[in-house]
């Protein structure tokens, strides 16, 4: 079946479907491939749960004319979402980094939303799965969309823009994270500097943070708005303790954001706002009433600790600016507890290295968790249930703890031991 029937399905059907443990009647099911799955073994479950069709790739698993063939369901999908994509008349922004990416994809969002219909992309849905099943959520009623793209490995942003085709760009920051799906950190810059060329080759616009030297020069010879402390949009960090306040155009912005990197995601919000016509009061309000949520960036008060819990993720870059921001706060009692960065191959131990010089250099008190960090450290644990073992015994009570980690050490789970 051509991609422009199965567009015509999509019309009609609107809804798009891969789990079936989450079937939307009506939808339509398409049964991705896994390392551990083959969704074409669920797509008559999905059926007979309320799918109206089910896209697979075996023919073995043909057993109705509501079942229909294609040779890739993954490529079929992402040749889907690029052909709606060339439907939307609508401005896209896509938006790449190392850190930041969701927190100003959501700030970003917030600014638009008071004035316009806008989608952003949920979660961190920014893979080659994810780009196009959010391409594939907008609608004739949004007017703008923001597309967040994630990379692990060289020309995938590439890959990533031609579906979404944005006509604006955003890098947040280049730094270290994934290597080991990348060979060196050049690498890294490469494939961000991607959603640039694109963007370029498309006569569009990228917003462009004034303080950073490296994206200044990425984007010399592109149509280009600078933000920051220098530039179009113009801003003053005023405050750090802990929140963010900022001033802009004699306006103050109290955030509800820690950590003193999160001004760049303050200004970027600010300046596309300004950039789509947003009042000012309304930005003002969508910043100041923006709270961080799923483990970044937030603070908690336990019985016995205040706890600045950033465990969503954690890539070299991220941590350092974490430790540095919270080495420099005015707390009491300051403690760090970090986990392990993954996904670092055979820079792991040079980068885990260097994060333990830097809490030696900032003397604070450490508790470091996972296989990386106790190759570094014999005081480190090795996981996280010996790290809780360890509080049983060793209560922690009246500090200011930073806990930090990669995704898969889930050391959010720590709060309620704290």
């Amino acid at each position: 079946m051509k991609i422009t029937e199965i567009y015509n399905l999509f019309l009609k059907h609107k809804k798009i479907c891969t789990d079936t443990r989450k079937i939307q009647k009506g939808s339509i099911f398409f049964a991705l491939k896994g390392e551990k799955f083959n969704g074409n073994q669920f797509a008559t479950q999905a059926i007979n749960k309320g799918c109206s069709i089910a896209i697979i790739d075996e023919k073995k698993y043909q057993s109705s004319n509501k079942h229909i063939l294609v040779k890739n369901v993954l490529e079929t999908l992402q040749k889907l979402a690029q052909h709606h994509r060339k439907n939307l008349s609508i401005p896209i922004i896509g938006i790449t980094g190392t850190n930041g990416k969701t927190t100003s994809k959501e700030l970003i969002h917030s600014v638009l939303e008071t004035e316009v219909n806008c989608y952003a992309t949920k979660g961190n849905l920014n893979n080659h799965i994810g780009v196009p099943l959010s391409i594939l959520k907008i609608n004739n009623t949004h007017k703008l969309a923001i597309i967040e793209m994630g990379a692990n490995h060289k020309k995938e942003i590439k890959f990533l823009c031609n579906i979404a085709q944005p006509t604006h760009g955003i890098i947040t920051n280049i730094g270290t994270a994934h290597l080991e799906g990348f060979k060196n950190n050049q690498t890294i810059i490469d494939t961000k500097n991607e959603i640039y060329e694109y963007i370029n080759q498309k006569n569009g616009i990228v917003f462009v943070n004034s303080n950073d030297k490296l994206l200044l020069d990425l984007s010399s010879s592109i149509n280009r708005i600078l933000y920051g402390e220098t530039g179009c949009c113009i801003g003053k960090m005023i405050e750090n303790t802990p929140y963010v306040i900022v001033k802009y155009n004699d306006t103050k912005i109290t955030s509800k954001l820690i950590g003193q990197y999160q001004f760049n995601n303050i200004m970027l919000a600010i300046c596309i706002g300004k950039y789509f016509n947003i009042k000012l009061q309304n930005i003002k309000n969508a910043i100041e009433s923006y709270i961080p949520k799923n483990n970044r960036s937030e603070i908690l008060k336990t019985k016995n600790n205040i706890l600045i819990l950033d465990a969503y993720n954690a890539n070299p870059s991220s941590m350092k600016a974490m430790i540095n921001s919270f080495a420099q706060q005015n707390y009491s009692n300051k403690i760090c507890i970090l986990g392990d960065m993954l996904e670092l191959g055979k820079y792991a131990k040079s980068e885990h290295r260097a994060i333990f010089k830097l809490i030696e250099e900032f003397d604070l008190k450490a508790f470091l968790i996972g296989n990386e960090f106790s190759k570094i450290s014999k005081q480190a644990f090795k996981n996280k249930i010996d790290f809780i073992k360890f509080l049983e015994s060793h209560p922690i009570k009246n500090k200011t703890i930073l806990i930090k980690g990669s995704r898969g050490l889930s050391l959010e789970k720590l709060t309620k031991h704290l």
